[in-house]
C-alpha cells in the first residue's frame, strides 16, 4: 500500500524516521519542520520539504492551499520541558510547551484537515505520560493529556465523514529529545522499531497505538494505586532527583 502522507516534526527523531520509512515504502511524503539544513537532507531522500513555524497561521494556510488531497496526516511535532517548583510555577515554560504541543496541533488541523477525504486517516502523536501523573511533567503531561481528548472527540466528529483517527501514545523512544533526559528511561525503544509499530498500526486502522506493552502495563498498574500511595512514591522519585 502507498499513498500521500504529510508529517509534522519530520526533521528529527520519530517524525524523521517515519518520513524516511514511508518514502522507502513508496509513499509520496511531505516532511514539515523549521530546520532548513535538516529539511534539505530529507529532500535528498526524496521527501518534499515544507518549511514553516507551526504557530504561523498564514504560512500554514498558504502551504495547505498548494497541496493535493492526503491519505494520511501525522501530527507529530512537539517538545518536552520539565518543570521544577523550587522557585514557583514557571508560567512561561508552561505556555511555551502548551503552545508548541497543543495550540500548534490545532493550527495544523485547521490547515490540513480539509485535505483528508473519505478513507483517509489522521494520526496524533501524544505520549504514554498521560496514563499517569509524573514528577516535573506539569506542562508536558498537560499538553499530551489534552491531545488525548482532542483525538477522542475528533474521532467522534470525523467518523461520519469516513476519516479515521489514531492516537499514538509511545513510551520512551530513542531520539535526540529523550537523549536530554536526566533520569532512567524504562523499556527504551529504538526509533526504527517505534516507526515500524506505528506504521503497522496505522495500516491496520487502529484507533490507538501504544507501546512498549510492558511499560504501558507498568503505568496502568501504578495508575491503579491509591492516590496516597502514589504520592509517596512520587515524593520518593523527586527526592532522588529523577522521574520515570
Amino acid at each position: 500500500m502507498s499513498g500521500r502522507v504529510l508529517i509534522t516534526g519530520a526533521t528529527s527523531g520519530l517524525g524523521r524516521q517515519l518520513a524516511l520509512d514511508y518514502r522507502h515504502a513508496g509513499w509520496q511524503v511531505w516532511g514539515c519542520g523549521r530546520d532548513a539544513q535538516r529539511l534539505e537532507q530529507l529532500a535528498k531522500a526524496g521527501i518534499t520539504p515544507l518549511a514553516f513555524d507551526g504557530r504561523d497561521r498564514a504560512a500554514l494556510a498558504q502551504i495547505a492551499a498548494q497541496l493535493p488531497p492526503l491519505d494520511l496526516l501525522i501530527l507529530n511535532a512537539g517538545t518536552c520541558e520539565y518543570m521544577t517548583l523550587d522557585d514557583g510555577f514557571d508560567g512561561e515554560l508552561f505556555a511555551r510547551v502548551i503552545e508548541t504541543n497543543l495550540v500548534a496541533t490545532g493550527l495544523a488541523l485547521a490547515a490540513f484537515l480539509p485535505l483528508l477525504g473519505r478513507g483517509a486517516r489522521l494520526a496524533i502523536v501524544s505520549s504514554s505520560v498521560s496514563w499517569l501523573p509524573l514528577p516535573r511533567a506539569e506542562a508536558y503531561g498537560a499538553s499530551k493529556a489534552a491531545l488525548d481528548y482532542l483525538a477522542a472527540t475528533l474521532r467522534l466528529d470525523l467518523q461520519p465523514k469516513g476519516v479515521g483517527v489514531t492516537l499514538i501514545r509511545p513510551g520512551f523512544v530513542q531520539t535526540p529529545l529523550t537523549a536530554k533526559n536526566d533520569f532512567p528511561m524504562p523499556c527504551l525503544v529504538a526509533v526504527t522499531e517505534a516507526s515500524r509499530i506505528i506504521r503497522a498500526g496505522l495500516a491496520a486502522g487502529d484507533n490507538q497505538i501504544h507501546f512498549p506493552r510492558r511499560f504501558i502495563w507498568l503505568l496502568r498498574l501504578l495508575g491503579a494505586l491509591p492516590v496516597g500511595l502514589w504520592l509517596r512514591l512520587g515524593r520518593s522519585l523527586l527526592s532522588k532527583g529523577r522521574s520515570l
